[in-house]
């Protein structure tokens, strides 16, 4: 793992480099990333967001949105910077996380305006599916079941159903969620920022335990390797190519359930398309607000996050963990 130390001054240097890079298109940054020379993460912050008890505001949170992915892309006109995302033509899924109850989990106002941004990017609304894995963690993230064809969908695998064969991940044997398989020719995670009594983190990648009927199954060495295998698996690796990261209101330690005396509200969206990359920005940011708060770091007390590693690593291959390969732009 690398030192708090260099990880701060690997990323200065890439937020540095990445404002001469800001206009590059996605295309150019996927190759980017695919020849290791580099894996953008933008964090952009709303400090009025980020008060307690205080309701979202949602032309603030459209607007982070907005920064958010015109950082990223290149792009300043907001339908512009979409279409350089999602493909044409797709059903494109939105796997949203109400595992930690209300309180602590992916904010329907920025699901909303994500839909509403992929609308106006060219989506007709019956190719956008909000998901996860059933009704009970829709409804938490403040969300209603949706079946009809001509509007945004939302509904979990609790009505869709899972496959009837099963993936192979690691030693273990998985259905995976039809929604993701037959329905969506890409998904974004829409990940809420929590601390894991078990992973250390729980983010994007972890987000792909509710696309899984057993997850408790990878539960194992703190979720290690049990992350990095299901994100390596086709069709999650394929599939799940973009992270708008929920860090609006986080729990920096307890989780992943809701735990009001460790909330935190860092007012902030964490995008990109480096799964590995954004984990790491992700777990840095929880590791600095532990050390704020007098706490030791989630290695320190028996739940480290090593599955960042193994992602990153010749196996999986799944993105990069090296601060020097991740140009990092805070907004």
């Amino acid at each position: 793992m690398k030192s708090r130390r260099d990880f701060l001054k690997s990323a200065a240097t890439g937020a540095a480099l990445l404002g001469s890079r800001s206009r590059l298109g996605l295309a150019a940054m996927i190759q980017q990333q695919v020849s290791g020379a580099s894996s953008r993460v933008v964090v952009a912050r709303d400090a009025a967001l980020g008060k307690p008890g205080a309701q979202l505001d949602e032309q603030r949170v459209l607007a982070l949105l907005d920064r958010a992915m015109a950082a990223y892309t290149g792009r300043e006109k907001p339908a512009e910077a979409w279409q350089k995302i999602v493909p044409k033509g797709k059903v494109i899924g939105l796997k949203i996380n109400g595992l930690g109850g209300r309180g602590i989990s992916t904010h329907a106002v920025l699901v909303q305006a994500i839909s509403e941004r992929l609308q106006q990017a060219g989506v007709p609304a019956g190719d956008i599916v909000v998901w996860d894995r059933n009704a009970r963690d829709i409804e938490a993230c403040g969300m209603t079941i949706a079946t009809d064809a001509g509007r945004v969908r939302c509904y979990g695998s609790d009505v869709a159903g899972y496959e009837d064969g099963e993936e192979a991940c690691g030693s273990a044997r998985l259905r995976m969620s039809k929604i993701l398989t037959r329905e969506c020719g890409m998904v974004i995670s829409l990940p809420i920022l929590k601390d894991h009594e078990i992973a250390g983190l729980t983010f994007t990648m972890k987000n792909m335990y509710g696309v899984i009927d057993r997850p408790y199954l990878l539960h194992g060495g703190n979720c290690n390797p049990g992350v990095a295998d299901l994100n390596a698996i086709p069709v999650v690796r394929e599939k799940v190519s973009f992270t708008v990261g929920d860090a609006l209101t986080s729990v920096y330690d307890g989780g992943p359930s809701f735990h009001p005396e460790r909330l935190w509200y860092p007012g902030a969206l964490i995008v990109g398309q480096d799964r590995v990359a954004v984990d790491t920005i992700a777990l840095e940011m929880i590791e600095r607000k532990r050390a704020e708060e007098g706490l030791p770091t989630v290695e320190a007390v028996g739940r480290p996050a090593h599955y960042i590693d193994t992602a990153a690593d010749a196996a999986h291959r799944l993105g990069t963990n090296d601060p020097k390969r991740i140009h990092l732009m805070e907004i």
